[in-house]
């Protein structure tokens, strides 16, 4: 068993930013706790922050972008995903409009990720068509 180290965080789990310490030992995560000097939450965490990690290590979580080719998922490059995602986003945009293109931002990310989203959907897309579960 190796040496067990501290890192310290911000819980990715929703968009209140949480500070977080992770016991790491051999490359994995063996337990988290609040992070006393974070101000956000002052050592306190949510059960999801604190329990909710385990997926990290997941054996079946995906590790590459995947494209459908001839009815089955294949595994493709962040490149090749990114190129595909542009072209796609491009003919519905110029086929049907702005309009035909919406995008859910979801609460288990970061204020900047969801800023970046509804920036993008308006400037890029041209597009209002923005929600999420961050609303209810």
């Amino acid at each position: 068993m190796g040496e067990t180290s501290l890192v310290k965080a911000i819980c990715g789990y929703c968009g209140t930013g949480c500070g977080l310490v992770l016991e790491v030992q051999d490359n994995k995560i063996k337990k988290i706790r609040g992070d006393k000097e974070a101000p956000v939450n002052k050592g306190q965490t949510c059960v999801k922050g604190a329990f909710a990690y385990e997926y990290v290590h997941a054996k079946n979580r995906l590790t590459s972008p995947l494209i459908r080719r001839s009815g089955k998922l294949v595994e493709t490059t962040w490149d090749e995903a990114y190129e595909f995602i542009a072209k796609k986003l491009g003919e519905i945009n110029g086929d049907w409009g702005p309009n035909a293109i919406s995008m859910f931002a979801c609460a288990r990310t970061t204020n900047e990720s969801n800023f970046i989203t509804q920036k993008f959907m308006r400037t890029v897309i041209g597009s209002n068509n923005i929600d999420g579960c961050n609303r209810t």
